[in-house]
């Protein structure tokens, strides 16, 4: 049997990846392949479909309502601000909403197979991650194809992502667990991350909200990784690190919390499934 079974160990975050790696890449390519498994165009939709949302949002909030960013006046720097804020907001949606099924779209490995269930939340982020990539690469050729060019920053993209990625995992955790017992988990999620997305500031500027509700956004876990995006990706500045340390630790206990809840209940699923 795992060894980490019945491990509450802040160390397993990372220790079940690394045991079980070749698993999660095998796990995580094939859902990857499988989305587009059939369908014509295959991979290229992960390429397509952001694209797409981006000349919607940009279309609605751009040119028929008119939104402004301060101090941006052109309707393409615009919409690689509000790109950047989609890319974030569309890898933890993604997370956030395949939880509540990752354990029990599985029920096989649950009854039958003695399993490190507690990867399939690596496999989920794997997987977003991925059509995250694709998403950024799309981005930076909207933004050399506008600009002719490219800021160094963009290098600590992935430096910023990284805490976020801690609290997707978090959340995969305790909401893949949850979801065995608690069927409407998962509607309750999908209206929580329609609520994110006009929660956090995709579409305008944190500056332009009340002070008072300034103080609201910035609770969402959002909301400073959004910020530091834009500033490695658009303004040329570099990451606010003392933030992103703060950010690191936080999301590190939250990852840890959501793991030791799912090895909490994890004996449970069996029953329920």
């Amino acid at each position: 049997m795992d060894v980490s079974h019945h491990s509450y160990s802040p160390w397993l975050v990372f220790l079940s990846l690394w045991r079980h790696r070749e698993l999660v890449w095998q796990l995580t390519q094939r859902d990857v392949v499988g989305r587009y498994r059939g369908s014509f165009m295959g991979l290229l939709w992960s390429f397509i479909h952001p694209l797409v949302m981006l000349a919607v949002y940009t279309t609605v909030f751009g040119v028929i309502l008119q939104t402004k960013w301060p101090g941006i006046d052109d309707s393409l720097d615009f919409a690689l601000i509000l790109f950047a804020g989609l890319i974030i907001y569309n890898f933890f949606s993604e997370c956030l909403n395949r939880a509540p099924l990752l354990i029990l779209g599985h029920p096989n490995y649950v009854k039958k197979v003695i399993f490190p269930l507690e990867i399939f939340p690596w496999v989920a982020v794997g997987s977003a991650l991925f059509h995250t990539g694709v998403s950024v690469i799309a981005w930076l050729i909207f933004y050399f194809a506008v600009h002719g060019m490219i800021d160094w920053t963009v290098i600590f993209l992935p430096l910023v992502f990284l805490p976020l990625i801690l609290v997707a995992l978090g959340c995969c955790w305790f909401l893949s667990s949850a979801g065995v017992f608690v069927r409407d988990v998962g509607q309750t999620v999908s209206l929580i991350t329609l609520i994110l997305l006009f929660m956090s500031p995709v579409f305008y500027s944190i500056n332009g909200v009340p002070p008072g509700l300034r103080a609201v956004l910035l609770m969402n876990p959002l909301t400073f990784i959004m910020e530091q995006a834009r500033a490695v990706l658009i303004w040329e500045q570099w990451p606010d690190f003392g933030g992103l340390a703060v950010y690191a630790a936080v999301s590190l206990v939250a990852a840890w919390l959501g793991l030791a809840w799912f090895q909490k209940t994890r004996d449970g699923f069996a029953d329920v499934i």
